[in-house]
């Protein structure tokens, strides 16, 4: 282990972890993410934007800084005039990411279109900023939390308030490691045009799928 930190509000501890020269974050022994794979955080950044077309200056919401590979796929298609303020809960994670995480992911936090704000995603969708893409790569979906307050991120509150934040046209992207008929239907409830795909790829001798949501505002 090369480091530890409370989750804020919470009795859980989020760990750096090394294994056979990669780095993986977990929570209480349950791998959330590592550097080894991440196609699918790398697809839920691309889906986004082939769905938002040419924007010279979109402004782009990223919940959950994790190992990086999201924000830096959001950065590959982000136009010069963009801006993208990635959220992240757990301080001690963005400084993993300016420490070790870094170089796999190409150091994203040091592109100077980035914003940092350290809390809860679903504080800063309450601003009066509008969001041409929400990305949320929170916990690992909308059923399994390791923070029981991310929950309020996949109920009818919070989907209501990510509409609320999107501008016309914005799109809700959703990362989960398994199907959820359920939140499909919630995001059919608050109005938007509902996209669900699986994504697949190779992961340590085995086959993982994870399942993305694109939800348009209409």
């Amino acid at each position: 282990m090369l480091d530890h930190a409370p989750i804020p509000g919470d009795v859980q501890v989020v760990m750096l972890i090394e294994r056979d020269g990669e780095l993986a974050i977990h929570v209480d022994g349950c791998e959330l993410m590592g550097t080894d794979t991440h196609g699918s955080e790398d697809a839920l950044a691309d889906l986004a934007f082939d769905r938002l077309g040419p924007l010279d200056a979109p402004r782009v919401l990223v919940g959950g800084l994790g190992t990086g590979f999201t924000l830096a796929a959001v950065l590959r298609r982000l136009a010069p005039g963009g801006r993208v303020t990635v959220a992240e809960l757990v301080p001690e994670v963005v400084r993993w990411n300016r420490e070790h995480l870094g170089v796999y992911a190409g150091h994203p936090l040091r592109d100077p279109r980035v914003d940092v704000f350290v809390g809860d995603v679903f504080d800063r969708m309450q601003g009066d900023v509008r969001w041409d893409a929400i990305l949320l790569d929170v916990d690992n979906g909308p059923r399994a939390f390791t923070r029981q307050s991310n929950g309020i991120l996949y109920t009818r509150q919070g989907l209501h308030q990510a509409w609320r934040a999107l501008r016309p046209g914005g799109v809700l992207g959703v990362w989960s490691s398994s199907p959820d008929r359920g939140f499909t239907r919630l995001l059919k409830k608050e109005r938007f045009d509902v996209e669900v795909i699986r994504h697949s790829e190779p992961s340590q001798g085995e086959i993982e799928t994870h399942v993305l949501w694109m939800a348009r505002r209409g």
